[in-house]
């Protein structure tokens, strides 16, 4: 990883280069939003609120080149609340130096503030590049998604 990486809160200054990024995130999973998506989730990632999504942005060499979103959420299984880490990512040109694991680190510094017990995460079976830094640095769950769309 460069010395010259930061990992930072969201700030509204950042809408733009936030909007490039997790674009280029959805595209990769092969989604779009309307654009009243993107304007509510950065309010919502600007919020504060404790029971809202929050954001970083890595930041190298005075450009912004990947992000995350996580929550805070109760669980029945801890008396704590665990961390939910939704999205991450980086621009492709900068992959490889550390960048996806300085932010899912930087998550978990604020995990281990709050007293969150668990950090956990998903990704599609196919995202291999990613799974490997994911298998480095936690454990595989053995558990299996569902969903249904409404």
């Amino acid at each position: 990883m460069t010395a010259d990486l930061v990992i930072r809160p969201l700030e509204r200054a950042d809408e733009a280069d936030w909007r490039r990024l997790w674009k280029a995130y959805l595209a990769f999973y092969e989604t779009t939003l309307p654009e009243e998506i993107y304007a509510l989730t950065f309010s919502r990632l600007l919020s504060g609120d404790a029971h809202e999504f929050a954001g970083l942005l890595a930041v190298l060499d005075g450009r912004p080149v990947g992000l995350t979103h996580f929550l805070f959420h109760r669980s029945c299984w801890f008396e704590n609340p665990v961390c939910y880490l939704q999205d991450l990512y980086a621009d492709p040109d900068v992959r490889g130096q550390g960048i996806g694991r300085a932010l899912i680190e930087a998550v978990y510094v604020r995990a281990q503030a709050a007293g969150t017990p668990k950090v956990y995460w998903m990704t599609q079976e196919f995202n291999a590049t990613a799974r490997q830094l994911y298998d480095r640095i936690a454990a595989k769950s053995p558990f299996i998604v569902y969903q249904k769309m409404l």
